[in-house]
């Protein structure tokens, strides 16, 4: 389920960006943390005590020390594709421990207090079946042209009625900078999936129950440079596969930086960032993997089945 035939990120592009960003990436993205805060506080609200949790996507690592200081008997699995973003989370989360994913298998018994760090995709995830009580995702999914892959591993992995809490950037997120930048030769920016298309997928990745809704945040900055330099510092620059080279040189710039100077409020430019925040739930399988379907006997009420 793409979201449009003729859109695909480089992935490969994006693991090396991200890599590359690692050490300016705290200093560069104010809106994940205070994305990540709201998260954190949506969980007042919901009644889980999970046993392990996977933080995919953990990038530097610091919503893995919310989580524990939030879970603190539970297991804690970071998870991202840029190794260098695990080294810098393996120093804001010690102790931990960093494995390679041919290991994965042995760390399902380490102790509560354990923080596996490891080097994956969220498209083939290196964790057994119904292992994971959480799932933790704060905007790893605008990585993906296609959520889908990554939704059913999330599922495959979550528990039966474990949780799936997720952040992402829809539509309208960055769109003045989209407006700015010329279009002859192709988008400049990333497209983001649309809210109810995120929806779709996880009801076909096998979810029950989706909950979702949006909110605008908006960041103001000096000058459309620095905008690009924390885009370019988060690894956040648009990675299609289709992105044109270069814009137009100094006429292209010029004419860029004059439309969105026109939007110049109180000395600052404007830029927005539509978050969709949203959580499901694994449920029971209605059918097995053979396509019997599963039947649940309960006991009628007072009913006493012992021998």
């Amino acid at each position: 389920m793409a979201q449009d035939n003729d859109f695909e990120l480089d992935r490969r592009l994006l693991r090396r960006r991200a890599g590359k960003a690692a050490a300016s990436y705290d200093s560069a993205d104010p809106v994940g943390r205070e994305i990540a805060r709201r998260m954190d506080e949506r969980l007042d609200y919901i009644r889980i005590a999970p046993r392990r949790i996977l933080d995919l996507g953990c990038g530097t690592g610091h919503d893995l020390l919310g989580l524990r200081r939030r879970f603190p008997d539970a297991e804690l699995i970071g998870l991202d594709f840029a190794l260098p973003m695990l080294h810098l989370a393996g120093q804001h989360t010690a102790p931990q421990t960093r494995l390679p994913q041919r290991l994965i298998g042995r760390l399902l018994g380490s102790g509560p207090r354990a923080m596996p760090l490891v080097a994956a995709d969220a498209i083939a995830l290196p964790l057994a079946r119904a292992s994971v009580s959480l799932v933790w995702s704060n905007l790893m999914l605008p990585g993906l042209h296609d959520p889908l892959p990554a939704l059913q591993e999330m599922h495959r992995v979550l528990e039966i009625d474990g949780l799936l809490m997720f952040t992402t950037f829809g539509p309208d997120t960055l769109r003045e900078l989209r407006t700015a930048l010329p279009t002859q030769t192709g988008e400049r920016v990333h497209r983001f999936i649309d809210m109810h298309d995120i929806g779709d997928a996880l009801v076909k990745a096998g979810f029950s129950d989706p909950v979702m809704d949006m909110e605008v945040l908006t960041l103001t900055y000096r000058d459309i440079d620095t905008l690009l330099n924390d885009l370019r510092a988060s690894g956040g620059n648009n990675a299609a596969t289709s992105r044109p080279r270069g814009l137009s040189g100094r006429s292209g710039w010029a004419a860029a930086r004059s439309h969105y100077e026109r939007l110049r409020m109180q000395g600052r430019l404007p830029a927005t960032f539509e978050v969709i925040q949203g959580h499901a739930w694994k449920p029971a399988p209605r059918t097995a993997e053979d396509g019997r379907a599963v039947i649940q006997f309960r006991p009628r009420p007072g009913t006493d089945h012992r021998g």
